[in-house]
């Protein structure tokens, strides 16, 4: 399972080795820097090691906030995905990662802001005791220097009077410091699966902070607080050879005398580390906003059963491919948020459309104003469309489709193509069979959907073709009276639930023989595993294409994708 793992994910390891690589480089080489260059020597001479941990805990901060915005930049990620159409399908797939590595290195800067801040805390802690202490000592010395001149101080603080929360809300650092790590605190507690799936608007503003999150970061270290000596004076003055001299000041000092070490500061360089994924990040957001004005006519609006509302909608210059998703925003509701939804008609149709279901406080306001709306159709403003994995759905020879509840959008979009490339005849296409699931838990929501596999049933018994798609309805909950009905009508040739030829199962699949069935099938293929539902569901796909995948690259491979928004 090691070796079938590195194969399916070996360039997500690379990523992440070189991630990880690069952030333990930083953090050492700058740690060691800070801690025995000559430079600080006296800055050390104050502060201990405290100032190193709170240096290269600074580089990686910068470092991975340069990566932050990169993997959310959609636009990229769909030319990128659109540029490697060639490439391998195991690089292609790697870019749907994008938010788990958003998540993974948020998590890295909240870490690291707690080791710069305590060290900061500790770093001050030191200034104050050094400007309090009168025993002559080298801090106590070195802190008094700002009475000699303006360019020789080299602590910050130069009052008797200061406390470290008056340092923290006073000086440029120490506010944009601590408004930066609320920001941060607030962007990572907001965006937990919990409120992003129940509380999503308050997900969509509070992230909104990243501005003043890369605000903050940008004038963070404009006032040099921090300073070591300067190159000039280390050559005049070498704190080995001159350090002794200042706290013995009153020794006979006619010849072989030195001079006071002059201090300058460690210039900012944020900006430098996030100015080019800032740049980008705009140029996304604009091309977002311009593709946000375009307009959008709504050809239909469909109510389904279970509260769900289909949109069919055409714009000009909309072009898409199976399984992507679209942001849309009604500016009825919201002037603001935009949610993501996977389009349900196929590339070869006319029209774009979605099907929305109520889950919060949006889609409840959305579907009631289509509802309400008997003249005047509300305007929808769309973003997209932008690429995920079920778009390599036709590079398979055998595909496994999963869907669990209104997951069953991607596929929607998939069956559909695949049912217009049967009535034109297509010769390309690469897909020989398809394994299709959906695991629903109410009855009502299979309705919208039985009317596609039903058409689709019949064209492919029309074209010879019934072997080509394999289906299975899972309904994973239900009461007496279903399972009455059900009993009752065991022999008939349709289901009692869809009205399907393809029975209804009660209950969950089983996995482990669902994937034995189609590997003992499909011997020599490789096999695609899209998922469109919950992650535990997604953990037990992945380990069953990790235990049915041969060890033998000839033999039967099975490829997990899953949807991410």
């Amino acid at each position: 399972t090691m070796g079938n793992w590195l194969v399916n994910h070996w360039f997500s390891a690379a990523v992440l080795a070189a991630w990880l690589g690069i952030n333990i480089f930083l953090f050492t080489y700058y740690f060691l820097f800070f801690d025995r260059d000559e430079r600080y020597f006296y800055t050390r001479a104050i502060l201990g090691s405290a100032l190193a941990w709170a240096r290269a805990s600074a580089k990686c901060l910068n470092f991975n906030s340069m990566l932050i915005l990169l993997p959310i930049c959609r636009n990229l990620l769909s030319f990128l995905r659109g540029t490697c159409s060639c490439c391998r399908r195991t690089l292609r797939k790697q870019l749907d990662h994008n938010l788990t590595f958003h998540k993974l290195v948020a998590y890295t800067l909240a870490l690291l802001t707690a080791v710069h801040t305590i060290a900061h805390l500790f770093n001050l802690e030191r200034y104050n005791h050094s400007q309090q202490a009168t025993d002559g000592s080298l801090p106590a010395v070195l802190s008094k220097m700002h009475l000699q001149g303006s360019n020789k101080w080299l602590n910050p603080i130069h009052s008797n009077q200061t406390t470290v929360e008056y340092v923290a809300f006073t000086t440029i650092p120490g506010l944009t410091g601590v408004i930066i790590t609320l920001a941060l605190i607030l962007m990572v507690t907001s965006s937990t699966e919990f409120i992003r799936r129940n509380y999503f608007e308050v997900f969509w503003y509070t992230h909104h902070l990243f501005l003043i999150y890369f605000a903050g970061l940008l004038i963070h270290g404009i006032a040099g607080l921090v300073r070591g000596q300067t190159e000039e004076s280390i050559e005049e003055v070498h704190p080995h050879r001159c350090a002794h001299y200042l706290t013995h000041k009153d020794e006979d000092c006619s010849h072989n005398c030195c001079k006071d070490p002059e201090f300058g500061s460690i210039p900012a360089e944020s900006w430098k580390w996030v100015l080019a994924p800032l740049l980008l990040y705009t140029f996304e957001r604009i091309l977002r906003v311009w593709r946000a004005w375009q307009k959008v006519v709504v050809t239909k609006v469909v109510m389904h059963p279970a509260r769900v509302l289909e949109l069919q909608m055409q714009k000009k210059g909309f072009r898409m491919e199976v399984g992507q998703y679209i942001f849309i925003n009604c500016p009825a509701i919201s002037l603001l948020e935009w949610h993501p939804f996977t389009l349900t008609s196929a590339p070869e149709e006319d029209f774009f459309s979605i099907h929305i279901r109520a889950a919060g406080d949006w889609t409840e306001l959305l579907i009631d104003t289509f509802q309400q709306q008997k003249t005047e159709m509300p305007r929808i403003e769309v973003d997209g469309p932008f690429g995920t994995a079920s778009e390599d759905v036709f590079q398979y020879e055998v595909a496994m489709l999963v869907g669990a509840g209104i997951g069953v959008t991607p596929f929607a979009s998939i069956l559909k193509s695949i049912w217009y490339k049967f009535q034109q005849a297509d010769q390309t296409l690469k897909t020989k069979k398809i394994y299709f699931y959906w695991l629903c838990r109410d009855t009502g929501a299979f309705a919208w959907f039985n009317d596609l596999l039903a058409s689709l049933e019949q064209k492919m018994a029309e074209s010879g073709k019934a072997d080509f798609l394999t289906y299975r309805l899972f309904l994973t909950g239900w009461d007496t009276s279903i399972a009455n009905n059900v009993a009752l009508h065991f022999d008939t040739a349709t289901d009692t639930v869809t009205g399907l030829r393809h029975k209804t199962i009660f209950g969950r699949p089983m996995w482990n023989s669902e994937f034995a069935v189609v590997a003992a099938a499909h011997p020599r293929s490789v096999v695609g595993v899209f998922l469109c539902g919950p992650a535990a569901l997604a953990k037990s796909l992945q380990k069953s294409c990790h235990q049915h995948s041969s060890l033998d690259p000839r033999k039967v491979q099975f490829y997990f994708n899953k949807e991410n928004f």
